[in-house]
This record gives structure tokens, C-alpha cells and sequence, in this order.
């Protein structure tokens, strides 16, 4: 069986803890996330960033948005932490490209 490729992704929570997850399901989530997601503030909420990733995401890679919910959460999170994505300090949290 051969070895699926990992990516190392970091958390915004936990500075310099690095975890290695599933490249292909990864790159087509940050793909789609970065299309969804506004340049500007005050950009959009986890939950609509997660509807409107229904729409975009590889339905070959998350078939019927399968597991779809803790993969934006990862990359979320990892592009957080590289400096990709901003948060607003408000209630609910609103995210955007830096």
C-alpha cells in the first residue's frame, strides 16, 4: 500500500507545535478556502466560511463534504499561524486574507 504525502501544518493556539496531515485532502482545502475567504475585514464567520465551502470544495477528495467541518478548522488554523489568515477580535470570530 503506498504511503499517502504529508504536509507539517502549525495551530495558532499551540506556537511551535507542528502536526503532519494528509496533503492532498489539505491543499484542496486551503484551495477552496482561500476562494471563499474576503481580502478584507471585517470577512466572514466560521459558519460561512463553512457554507460556502460546500459549494467550492473537490467533491473527489470530500465526497458529500464528508469531514469537510475539521479540515477547514485545520487550515484555518495552520494559515493563522503563517500569517495567511486574520482574525477580528469580535463575537462571533471573523476571518480574512492578511
Amino acid at each position: 500500500m503506498a504511503q499517502s504525502l504529508k504536509v507539517r501544518v502549525e495551530n495558532v493556539n499551540h506556537p511551535g507545535s507542528k502536526q503532519r496531515l494528509d496533503q492532498v485532502k489539505y491543499d484542496a482545502m486551503k484551495e477552496a478556502y482561500l476562494k471563499v475567504l474576503p481580502v478584507t475585514a471585517p470577512g466572514l464567520t466560521v459558519v460561512e466560511i463553512r457554507e460556502q465551502l460546500t459549494d467550492v470544495l473537490s467533491q473527489e477528495v470530500f465526497p458529500g463534504g464528508a469531514k469537510a467541518g475539521w479540515w477547514a478548522k485545520a487550515v484555518q488554523l495552520d494559515l493563522e499561524a503563517k500569517g495567511v489568515v486574520k482574525r477580528e477580535k469580535t463575537s462571533p470570530i471573523r476571518l480574512y486574507k492578511a
